[in-house]
């Protein structure tokens, strides 16, 4: 009987994660407010009527997205601390994960959620610049361990200001769309980063690998 309940338990975490990832894929694509639930329910291959079984609305379909969306950026996050990086290969690898979601980022899906949806937008954003400030203040520390960075930086406000540079690159009149994701925006950006935390050890670091950062013309 718990046999059964349980195969039972792990299919509807599948099917339900099957639906999260189809809509998040159609979010990417087209954006938010242009996908109806008819789409996500033709795309998926069921009725509406099955559809609205598994979620309630459009509104708790994009919130299970933005929560899938949260715990994979998280996961990917802790990744990095499984690898035998440096704390400057760890910043090259993060511009990496960037350059790799600026090829996707859609700019229609991010007006949609913060018109639309301005309550999960929010969460969105505010967990975004949570674990961007505990990655940085993180990697401040093991740069300094590793004798790469200055030991004389303030580590929570050189994490806040990178993270406040960072978060007004979209709201920024003077930075186009084209701009941010072109990627060689963000890889300037790390470069800038770096140069001002380094010390000569770790700018001679960054000058001998500097070619993995920077993005081609």
């Amino acid at each position: 009987m718990f046999l059964k309940f349980f195969i039972y338990v792990c299919g509807m975490i599948q099917k339900n994660k099957t639906l999260i990832e189809k809509a998040r894929e159609l979010y990417y694509k087209y954006g938010i407010k242009s996908i109806t639930m008819d789409d996500v329910a033709r795309e998926m291959g069921i009725s509406k009527k099955t559809l609205y079984q598994e979620v309630k609305n459009k509104t708790k379909l994009v919130e299970k997205v933005i929560d899938f969306e949260i715990e994979k950026r998280t996961r990917e996050f802790k990744e990095l601390d499984k690898n035998e990086l440096n704390a400057i290969e760890e910043l090259f690898e993060v511009n990496r994960q960037i350059n790799y979601l600026l090829e996707k980022h859609n700019p229609s899906m991010h007006y949609d959620l913060r018109k639309y949806y301005p309550d999960i937008f929010k969460r969105l954003h505010e967990s975004k610049q949570n674990r961007m400030l505990k990655s940085l203040i993180k990697n401040l520390e093991k740069g300094k361990r590793e004798g790469l960075y200055r030991k004389e930086i303030n580590n929570e406000i050189i994490a806040k200001m990178h993270v406040a540079r960072v978060d007004k690159v979209m709201e920024n009149s003077y930075v186009s769309i084209r701009d941010y994701t072109s990627g060689k925006f963000f890889s300037e950006l790390f470069i800038y980063h770096i140069r001002g935390i380094a010390n000569s050890k770790g700018i001679k670091f960054l000058e001998d690998n500097i070619d993995q950062l920077k993005i081609k013309e």
